[in-house]
């Protein structure tokens, strides 16, 4: 039976990064909304109570009966949490007289207690609250403090439980890390055994039982959860599986044919279907980015089904889905953050069931599923990419002389990231080397591309705007470009990539040289939120 951890979301932004951090410590978890815990599950081992918007005095604020779990399993208490563990029973949770966010240090804990195992003085944490525990509840004790913060955290004496009005989960509470792992391993007695290849070996059994001898359609993109999900489906039921990928005209410079090798070069069995003439055709005119995507959408799908149908016997549709885009999509707090394109069924016509191998990855789980599986590393480190592909970044009406100016430009970006070599140290090298990139670490520093070290990065055409330029002694008016590149864990926030002036000279001097139509380079330090990672 798969030990688990229960994380309850409150509706916290960092609730993904409670998961992430727990999977990273070989454990299986499971987001679920913060009414929904799983009563008479044998397999939970403990509960952590996420952070929340709102405050526990607020009408609209999410509660729950900690009766069913409080005194049977270990539970963590983070931020909200701590404070409505101490508001449910009897503690006091008021304003503080001011918002307590960023940094602080933990200035006297409770060096015996299990919690705290490992920590050394002053330890680093990082608040965001604005209310605070004023009191606790009686049979629970003090065992950390801040010079602001009387109960940073705090302990029953007669039950596993635990609080931390701190965020642990986040980078900047230095050893975070290690106070998960002690209540995970330590307290809840987690036998660390979730890793990508007891993954890869659970879930090829787990097809073979649910599809037995069924035939599977897969839509592939070339990213690489689409890509890892045909490996694993290939793996379990082999020739039964046919992979569909539509070209719609708007993916990179010879994308299309570049990742028909790869996939050939996999043993999958892929049909590639180019309809690049047709979503041209209906796109022709379009500027609004929402009409854009729909139309795309819309049209992938007629494409996709009429290959489909050409493929008699199949009864299932595989899909590449990963865990947060089932997260972002569950109606947890009344607020839906995304609607994804391949999270909440089927078209009825397709008659198909549904199956999902990736559903409980994180995308860097993912990626170490991939390398498990002998994927290729270009294949498995590729960035994300929108589904609608170049057509939301040009901005404007599409057409294929745009596509081509886009890709041109484009190519020569993303080549250039990929053999600029940087040396790492500290935070930023285990920040790499924990999102699973292959590097060695020499006198403490490691060398990855440019490409590597980065989240996600693309180019925008502004092809509504014309800018002046000379090129030699005439005079040109001709598109700007926008180069994005963006640091991140998980794309839910993002952070404007600080690449060498000496990289970002040589690409736009390429770009404007080499890519007729295009006269300007501009670089996008806008960070998510206020912005988005793409344009439109």
């Amino acid at each position: 039976m798969q030990q688990k951890i229960i994380i309850l979301d409150f509706g916290s932004q960092t609730t993904q990064l409670i998961g992430r951090r727990v999977r990273e410590l070989d454990t299986f978890c499971e987001i679920m909304p913060y009414n929904k815990f799983p009563k008479d599950d044998p397999s939970v081992i403990g509960v952590i109570l996420s952070g929340s918007p709102y405050s526990v005095h607020d009408p609209e604020a999410f509660k729950v009966d900690l009766s069913q779990f409080i005194g049977r399993i270990p539970v963590l208490g983070i931020c909200y949490g701590a404070q409505f563990l101490s508001y449910a029973q009897g503690g006091k949770v008021e304003a503080a007289d001011s918002r307590e966010y960023g940094r602080a240090n933990l200035e006297h804990f409770d060096q015996e207690n299990p919690l705290f195992k490992g920590f050394i003085e002053n330890s680093q944490v990082w608040m965001s609250h604005g209310d605070t525990i004023t009191a606790i509840p009686d049979d629970y004790k003090c065992i950390a403090s801040t010079a602001n913060v009387k109960y940073a955290a705090y302990a029953s004496t007669k039950q596993p439980v635990w609080a931390v009005q701190f965020h642990p989960e986040v980078f900047h509470s230095l050893q975070g890390t290690q106070l998960l792992k002690n209540f995970v391993v330590d307290i809840c007695g987690s036998k660390q055994d979730w890793s990508a290849d007891s993954f890869v070996e659970t879930t090829v059994a787990e097809l073979k039982e649910q599809l037995g001898d069924d035939k599977v359609i897969l839509g592939l993109s070339g990213g690489v959860d689409s890509s890892v999900a045909a490996v694993l489906l290939n793996k379990a039921i082999g020739k039964n599986l046919t992979c569909i990928f539509v070209d719609h005209g708007m993916l990179r410079k010879n994308e299309f044919r570049d990742v028909m090798e790869d996939y050939k070069c996999l043993g999958l069995n892929v049909i590639g279907v180019d309809a690049s003439e047709k979503f041209f055709a209906d796109l022709a005119g379009v500027t609004d980015p929402e009409k854009k995507r729909k139309i795309i959408g819309r049209d992938f799908v007629e494409v996709f089904n009429a290959e489909a149908k050409k493929q008699t016997g199949a009864k299932w549709l595989a899909q590449g889905t990963i865990y947060p885009d089932r997260i972002e999509s569950l109606n947890i707090t009344g607020k839906v953050i995304k609607s994804h394109h391949n999270v909440g069924g089927l078209p009825k016509e397709m008659n198909l069931q549904l199956c999902e191998p990736l559903k409980w990855l994180f995308k860097d789980e993912v990626r170490r599923v991939g390398r498990s599986m002998g994927m290729p590393e270009h294949l498995i480190t590729r960035h994300p990419f929108p589904g609608p592909g170049l057509a939301v970044r040009i901005l404007g009406d599409i057409t294929p002389e745009k596509v081509r100016i886009l890709q041109d430009a484009d190519d020569i970006y993303i080549r250039g990231l990929r053999e600029y070599k940087v040396k790492l140290s500290g935070e930023e090298a285990r920040r790499v080397l924990a999102a699973g990139v292959p590097a060695d670490m020499q006198n403490g520093e490691i060398e990855v591309s440019l490409y590597d070290q980065i989240w996600q990065a693309g180019t925008v055409l502004l092809s509504t705007v014309r800018s002046v330029g000379v090129m030699g002694d005439e005079r040109t008016y001709e598109h700007p470009v926008a180069l994005r590149a963006v640091t991140s864990t998980d794309a839910m926030t993002a952070d404007w990539a600080h690449l060498p002036y000496d990289f970002m000279a040589k690409v736009s001097n390429e770009i404007i040289n080499k890519v007729k139509g295009v006269n300007r380079v501009c670089y996008d330090i806008s960070s998510k939120p206020p912005s988005t990672i793409e344009w439109e």
